[in-house]
């Protein structure tokens, strides 16, 4: 899946330097702004995946790309001075992971191109006009994530028909929260599963919350965690395999690891 992400962006990317792949090297090298909340070392193979996917389109960083990265860590304090920093050294596209990010850098720029990577629904967050025209500078993958989610706990339910207890991991300071739990308590609704709704905001929620599903008997987690909170909860999901694997356990996690909160 994350191949299919970079795959699709970096021809969303292509596209915003107006540049067929089959183009001679350019005669200067183009700059890349790539805007995420999370460090770089904890996204180490998105990123070398991102910059594969380049080499494969002719592209080779330090020879006619370069890439500036810049990661605010988690301390959104810090989001929207790094796009306009980006904006200021007139970068030829901005990448921005998340609807945040997409928010942040639609705010500092309207003309340099920006691809949006795991972005909720474009046309209800405003990026773009609609799906068929969208208009302006913003293009790249929309993983329309709120009508997802009902889709997972149907999977969850064909995978396990005895399905009865679900948990839903998530955090409300994410962007798309309300429709996805919307969707999901929608989809509960018609299948007969009781869901539990399960919010995570700091590091600490993430036990209590494992410990709530395994309280109650989960049958299956459903995660919506981003940012460094997902890296956790991925090692907690891990972890509680052994207590709540035994009541056959399914785990569906939906997490883009950096921040598009």
């Amino acid at each position: 899946m994350s191949h299919k992400i970079v795959f699709l962006a970096l021809n969303a990317l292509l596209y915003a330097l107006c540049l067929p792949a089959s183009a001679q090297q350019p005669a200067r090298m183009f700059r890349i702004g790539f805007l995420t909340g999370s460090s770089l070392s904890s996204q180490l193979a998105r990123n070398e995946a991102f910059r594969q996917g380049l080499r494969e389109l002719g592209y080779v960083e330090g020879k006619d790309i370069l890439i500036e990265w810049r990661c605010y860590e988690g301390k959104r304090d810090r989001q929207r001075a790094l796009a306009d920093e980006l904006v200021r050294l007139k970068v030829d596209v901005i990448v921005a992971v998340g609807s945040g990010d997409i928010q942040t850098a639609k705010e500092a720029t309207s003309t340099i191109p920006i691809v949006m990577m795991v972005g909720g629904d474009p046309v209800a967050s405003g990026f773009v006009a609609s799906l068929a025209r969208p208009g302006g500078n913003i293009t790249g993958l929309a993983t329309l994530r709120p009508e997802l989610s009902g889709k997972r706990l149907e999977l969850l339910k064909e995978i396990v028909p005895e399905l009865l207890r679900v948990a839903f991991v998530a955090s409300p300071n994410n962007r798309d929260y309300a429709d996805e739990k919307k969707e999901i308590e929608l989809a509960a609704a018609a299948f007969g599963i009781k869901l539990r709704v399960l919010d995570v905001k700091i590091p600490k929620d993430v036990d209590t919350a494992f410990q709530t599903a395994t309280r109650e008997k989960a049958n299956a987690v459903l995660f919506r965690v981003a940012g460094p909170l997902a890296q956790l909860s991925a090692h907690r999901s891990q972890r509680s395999q052994s207590s709540i694997g035994s009541r056959r356990c399914m785990t569906l996690r939906n997490m883009w690891k950096p921040a598009d909160l």
